[in-house]
């Protein structure tokens, strides 16, 4: 039975404007550009100033004429539709992008002075190209051919055959109409595995490194042990498991060594072999720049942070004239539509702005909370600071930190850092200090860096000498802060 009653409820809902905003702040100064593009595709009203717009904005007058707030209500009209009646307060609205010079509706952050660097690319041949034209020297016929470049085709970046036999025969027949064997096509991928880079189109590792191995040209006894080694002992040699290897191979130590140490000459990538040239290059850019001059600390936000942007002005005109003209009621859709793509424009211009004032007021709380860092490059004076440390600064959501610290970069005299590297939990030492986390994980890595690489440590070992140092830490800790920087167990860094 349905009943009818009075509830009340307590909502917190966001603006359009405040998601907006949520959203430009997470986005990384690289993906902020194409983000703009794509509001300025879609929304016309919303424009980037060309360099001739910006040389006449120059020549106007600096003189600000926004009028007294009691004379722009003077002009206030309403009009009428025949089913509803509607006022527009649309000369006060023409007022506020009229009166103001377009030079203020934008935003010109940068100078004469700021540097301006240009990423250089260069053109190379792709690593499927380089193996096609190996092809081509080939004596094989059409047919024979497009097998072949099938192959090539199927091969995966870092020059392997990742896929099944039996069912690349499958795909030819039904893609290509191509009627082929198993048999056919290892014959074919075997030719392919001459060409160069030496160890393309292996089906794994084990295969990758023989091939090389085998190609050789001047085969000494190394090279014979090392080819032993990866045909008979590969699954003890992957796990450092190097006294079965002596005693099942009856080899000296060093007759391992140096069977060990060509192995290490080869490539298990041969498909990256090409160079950076022939790859797409990925760079980092910094949404941060933090300089040292002479032991005070500067910020600057990248450029690209606080691009220029402004009303179209074909669209205030528009709007300036339907405005004005006699037969407003017929124009309504019209004076609507275009009022309302100001409006995003205005919207989204404010949106870069605040997204530039949050990131600017809350890297800066960073820098001065983590200053002795990054006066010195040393990861052992980095303080303890987590989300809420910076958000209690600022006055901010922990929330919107979060999206601030997310995807940025930030360029020290020190090298380029994620920004939520700075981010650690505190830890309590022997003497009740609070101390980074990210300093245990420097101290660790540094007694890993510095071990005797035939006696590797273990996790308790660290976790002895970590205790020893004053940090009150479990072994479970250790092996978690080692996985986390990428470092293998103590059996798998052991070296002849």
């Amino acid at each position: 039975m349905l009943h009818q009653r009075l509830q009340q409820k307590l909502l917190q809902k966001l603006s359009p404007q405040q998601i907006l905003l949520m959203k430009l702040l997470q986005i990384p100064t690289i993906a902020l550009e194409q983000r703009i593009k794509q509001e300025i595709e879609e929304n016309p009203a919303l424009d980037e100033p060309d360099e001739a717009d910006e040389a006449d904005e120059k020549e106007q007058d600096f003189e600000d004429p926004i009028k007294d707030d009691e004379s722009e209500g003077e002009n206030e009209e309403e009009f009428e539709s025949k089913d509803s009646k509607e006022e527009f307060d649309l000369d006060d609205y023409i007022s506020d992008d009229d009166d103001i010079p377009s030079y203020k509706l934008s935003a010109n952050n940068t100078s004469a002075d700021d540097e301006r660097r240009e990423i250089p690319f260069v053109s190379g041949t792709s690593f499927h190209d380089l193996l096609l034209s190996q092809l081509g020297l080939h004596s094989l016929d059409e047919r024979q051919n497009e097998i072949a470049a099938y192959i090539i085709g199927n091969l995966d970046d870092s020059g392997y055959l990742n896929r099944d036999i039996n069912a690349m025969v499958d795909d030819l027949t039904f893609t290509q109409n191509i009627q082929s064997t198993k048999e056919e096509l290892l014959e074919l991928l075997s030719l392919i595995q001459e060409f160069d880079p030496s160890g393309v189109g292996a089906q794994n590792l084990k295969q990758c490194l023989l091939i090389q191995l085998r190609k050789k040209e001047n085969t000494s006894k190394a090279t014979e042990i090392a080819i032993l080694i990866m045909e008979r002992y590969f699954n003890e040699f992957t796990k450092k498991h190097f006294e079965k290897i002596l005693q099942k191979a009856k080899i000296t130590e060093q007759d391992l060594k140096d069977a060990i140490d060509e192995i290490l000459k080869l490539n298990p990538k041969p498909g990256n072999s090409l160079g950076e040239t022939s790859k797409t290059n990925h760079y980092i850019l910094p949404d941060f720049i933090i300089y040292n001059n002479t032991g005070s600390l500067e910020l600057q936000l990248n450029s690209k942070n606080t691009p220029e942007l402004r009303l179209n002005r074909t669209y205030v005109d528009m709007l300036e004239t339907y405005a004005n003209s006699k037969n407003k009621s017929k124009s309504k859709d019209t004076i609507t539509f275009v009022k309302q793509k100001i409006d995003s424009a205005k919207w989204f211009i404010d949106a870069i702005k605040q997204r530039q004032n949050t990131l600017q007021v809350t890297m800066n709380a960073i820098m001065n909370y983590q200053r002795e860092y990054f006066l010195t490059g040393d990861e052992i004076t980095l303080r303890p600071m987590i989300l809420k440390d910076i958000a209690e600064i600022v006055n901010l959501d922990i929330s919107t930190i979060s999206r601030v610290a997310n995807s940025k970069y930030v360029q020290t005299p020190f090298g380029t850092f994620l920004l939520k590297s700075f981010f650690s939990e505190s830890m309590q030492t022997e003497n009740g200090e609070e101390v980074s986390t990210r300093e245990i994980k420097k101290i660790l890595t540094d007694c890993i860096d510095n071990e005797d690489k035939s006696k590797p440590k273990t996790d308790e070992q660290l976790t002895k000498i970590l205790i020893e140092k004053g940090y009150n830490i479990a072994r479970r800790t250790v092996a978690k802060y080692r996985e986390q920087q990428n470092i293998p167990v103590a059996r798998l860094r052991k070296e002849l």
